[in-house]
């Protein structure tokens, strides 16, 4: 393998189309598709500045690398991307590409980034500024993630996720075979227009949750009291600890839950109308 150490590099495509090329300590300063086109590319200690790194790429490991707000859109149209211990200043990064794994990544203005992609591994990764994050991604898993944005893992399809913080407003959005596991998850409108969506021992804010789910299983979640008007016009299966605050015409299925403030079923429920609501041991009949 080719090895190029302390030297510096800017301009257009300055290491363009290059195979088997180990970089260490090198600074890409400003400039395009710096490194476009390559493969079994390995980056130690490496500053990226310039736009467009790896575009095109094919076996790429990156670790205790800086890509800086200037290397946006660094990762598109990509299969084979490592990132370890890395500090992602970049928006848009990660697109179209597939075979991703990040661990013990910073990510503080990660807006827009994992769009469309396929087949990520996540571990230990923070994300900030991170709108519209995982956006129609699948066959993501994760672990440790700390999310801090809104619209995420909108239209993502068999995604796990373990052991983490999401807050973000409109999560999970017309999602598909989604699983979480003692994760907390904070924003309202949760997983509107989803199916087949499985929330283990996780907890759950925001108002208006879960609404318009078609096959939603909850195993022993908590609610925050702000988490209320939840269940409208969803298929659920549901067992909750604690307090609910408000449930709201759930269409069918079955819910169990210690207390709640108040159960509405009003005119407007929707066929068919029977969901098996029990409240602190007592049966409740929606008809």
């Amino acid at each position: 393998m080719e090895r190029i150490q302390n030297q510096e590099f800017g301009g257009e495509r300055p290491l363009y189309a290059r195979h088997g090329l180990q970089l260490e300590d090198v600074v890409i300063h400003a400039g395009e598709s710096s490194i476009k086109e390559g493969s079994d590319l390995v980056a130690h200690r490496c500053r990226f500045e310039g736009k467009y790194v790896f575009w095109c790429c094919e076996r790429v490991l990156a670790e205790d690398c800086l890509f800086t707000a200037g290397a946006r859109s660094s990762v598109w149209h990509s299969r084979g991307i490592e990132l370890r211990d890395c500090r992602q200043e970049a928006p848009k990064m990660f697109r179209e590409s597939a075979d991703i794994r990040l661990r013990n990544v910073v990510m503080p203005h990660a807006q827009e980034t994992f769009w469309c992609c396929d087949g990520i591994e996540i571990d230990n990764v923070e994300a900030h500024e991170a709108d519209y994050i995982f956006m129609h991604c699948s066959n993501v898993k994760v672990r440790g993630l700390r999310l801090f944005g809104n619209y995420g893992f909108q239209h993502a399809r068999n995604v796990e996720i373990r052991d983490s913080d999401l807050q973000s407003k409109d999560a999970l959005w017309e999602t598909e075979n989604i699983t979480v596991y003692d994760s907390f998850i904070n924003g309202e409108y949760l997983a509107w227009h989803s199916k087949n969506v499985r929330l283990v021992r996780c907890r759950i804010g925001g108002t208006q949750p879960l609404c318009y789910a078609e096959g939603l299983v909850l195993e022993d979640c908590t609610f925050e009291p702000d988490a209320d008007l939840a269940f409208e016009y969803s298929d659920v299966q549901a067992t909750v600890k604690g307090h609910v605050v408000s449930i709201k015409n759930p269409r069918s299925g079955s819910i169990r839950v210690d207390s709640c403030g108040e159960l509405i079923l009003d005119d407007f429920i929707k066929a068919p109308g029977d969901c098996r609501i029990e409240i602190g041991g007592e049966l409740r009949s929606v008809r």
